[in-house]
């Protein structure tokens, strides 16, 4: 009879089913195309391959605007002291450049973790965002800068569909835009909607803003009165709104941009820790050297070893 348990069952059943084969198909798709670890990028712009066949702590990294969906395995990613862990059952939202902590929790050889990730152009999300209707209500949730939400099939069928397209170029160029399209359409209007809305306008476009405004100046001396002009916020609402939204201060953002900097001018020109430490700002390569050791674990000079010998031991 409808309305009854079993007939309600009966959709929710198919929903289950549907799921079930688009995470496997994907994640077939994935291990054929990903035979080492590492991250891959693909001959669609902005979507990227991940695997890994054992747990791994990969440090600090700068995370992009972007959607990642693990189909098997899991990752944590931990943003100031809030730690977020995804799987198979959900997906990340990453929604401004943030230095975050990474590391693959869940991973063996016989089930490697596998993701797939796709940046969020903001261009093409705010076209969606136009054409849906009314902006977020005024009290909906404020957005963290990371967000986890319930995978659903209907989010993962534009993305294989995707996936498929990679195996067919001449139909990539003209149909890739079309399924990343619904893609971002099934993220503004689930459970992230709200939120996602909200990035548009408002406090969460300035302080976008104010993220890109300290990307281009980290080595000058941060004022944040400066930064709350460039934005056109009062320090203390700039403040605020940062905080919640990036989980840390300009300031502390503004370290870690240095201190990632720094770590890629050791490995890539090389530079000493005083002459990096020069570059990115850092009047003091004492406090350079704790504030690096605070946050990579080692001092600098022996964690540019280690990755070195890393890199050797991979090539």
């Amino acid at each position: 009879m409808k309305g009854t348990p079993a007939a309600i069952a009966g959709p929710a059943l198919v929903q289950a089913r549907r799921l079930a084969q688009y995470r496997a198909e994907i994640a077939r798709r994935v291990a054929a195309r990903m035979p080492d670890d590492g991250l891959q990028q693909t001959p669609y712009p902005g979507l990227a391959l991940v695997r890994y066949a054992s747990p791994a702590d990969l440090g600090c990294a700068q995370s992009r605007p972007s959607l990642a969906i693990a189909v098997q395995g899991a990752k944590q990613v931990q943003l100031g002291e809030e730690v977020f862990e995804y799987g198979p059952a959900n997906y990340l939202v990453t929604a401004f450049d943030l230095p975050v902590l990474a590391r693959i929790t869940h991973a063996t050889p016989r089930q490697p973790y596998l993701c797939v990730v796709l940046d969020i152009n903001a261009e093409r999300l705010g076209e969606v965002l136009g054409e849906i209707g009314p902006p977020a209500p005024a009290d909906a949730p404020p957005m963290r800068g990371v967000a986890l939400a319930p995978v659903d099939a209907d989010l993962l069928e534009p993305l294989l569909r995707l996936l498929r397209l990679l195996d067919h170029p001449a139909d990539l160029r003209a149909l890739g835009p079309l399924a990343e399209r619904e893609i971002l359409y099934r993220l503004v209007t689930g459970e992230l909607g709200p939120r996602l809305r909200r990035l548009a306008a408002g406090p969460a476009h300035q302080i976008s803003r104010a993220i890109d405004w300290l990307q281009r100046h980290y080595a000058q001396p941060l004022r944040i009165e400066t930064l709350a002009q460039a934005v056109n916020m009062s320090p203390s609402s700039l403040h605020h709104h940062f905080k919640a939204i990036t989980a840390m201060s300009p300031l502390q953002y503004q370290k870690q941009l240095r201190l990632r900097e720094a770590r890629r001018l050791m490995l890539a020109e090389p530079l000493d820790a005083g002459a990096a430490a020069h570059r990115v700002g850092y009047e003091s390569a004492s406090q350079f050297s704790r504030e690096y050791s605070r946050l990579y674990g080692l001092p600098p000079l022996r964690d540019v070893k280690r990755l070195r010998c890393l890199g050797d031991a991979l090539s």
